[in-house]
């Protein structure tokens, strides 16, 4: 063999060794991993650095989504969720396997994550607890967990709830799911799931309203801060948001007339 063939065949080793240990693989596509202090966002999306994952194949309650519990009162079940993700990751360090871009949100990606020491995804764990169903596309096996939850009537599941899809969308006439749910109080039910104006959750003053408008920027909506000239005219809020993170990590993009209130 030539000098040069040697050369050749050292230099296209090297590039096969390199990418594979970069994770880019024949028909895989680019891995990446990032591990580090994990900040909860809402209840199926957290963010390590400057990188916002949405746990892949979970979908929990909106912040703003209302379920009702066994009891037939009203509770916030997306605060809950969001609650649940917080005491699984308990201050832990969080390793999360990008799994690819989140569709919906650009600026987002997909992702398995794994507080450290536990051998069980926070994914397959959220679900299990009851406090998110299973979505797809998704590359960790959560249907098990899936199935375990809503046969104990565990978390949303021991009431009466709709999917957390169906109340982005706002299908009023979406299946109700859960233990409590009452076909004789179909109507009272579904009043409270989709109520005629969302109530503010606790410490949730930011206001949100979709806009075909804020898509220019990649966004599905606006959002506006108390103290801002546009809040008091947006009287019937699309959405609720606890801090201008969880409005940005939802697709929504602050007012161009808005400033951080003083």
């Amino acid at each position: 063999m030539s000098f040069q063939n040697c050369f050749a065949a050292a230099r296209a080793f090297a590039l096969v060794s390199l990418f594979a240990s970069s994770g880019f693989l024949a028909g895989t596509g680019p891995v990446s991993a990032l591990t580090g202090a994990a900040t909860v966002r809402d209840g199926n999306s957290v963010q390590v650095g400057d990188v916002t994952y949405r746990l892949d194949g979970v979908d929990a309650p909106e912040l703003d989504q209302v379920c009702i519990d066994n009891q037939a009162d009203s509770w916030t079940c997306g605060i809950e969720a969001r609650e649940q993700l917080t005491k699984l990751i308990n201050k832990r360090t969080v390793r999360c396997d990008d799994v690819g871009p989140e569709k919906s949100f650009g600026k987002r990606h997909r992702a398995i994550c794994t507080a450290e020491g536990d051998k069980a995804s926070l994914n397959e764990q959220l679900i299990r607890l009851g406090f998110a169903l299973a979505r797809e596309p998704v590359r960790v096996n959560v249907k098990p967990a899936a199935t375990e939850a809503k046969t104990a009537a565990a978390g949303i599941w021991k009431g009466c709830f709709v999917a957390p899809q169906d109340f982005r969308s706002g299908k009023k006439d979406a299946a109700l799911l859960g233990a409590a749910c009452r076909p004789d109080r179909d109507k009272e039910i579904r009043a409270v799931l989709f109520p005629e104006e969302l109530v503010m959750p606790p410490s949730c003053s930011i206001k949100g309203k979709l806009a075909v408008r804020a898509r220019v920027t990649g966004n599905i909506g606006i959002y506006h801060l108390r103290g801002c000239p546009s809040y008091p005219a947006n009287t019937k809020p699309d959405r609720w948001f606890c801090s201008e993170d969880d409005a940005q990590a939802a697709g929504f993009r602050k007012a161009y007339n808005c400033r951080r209130p003083k």
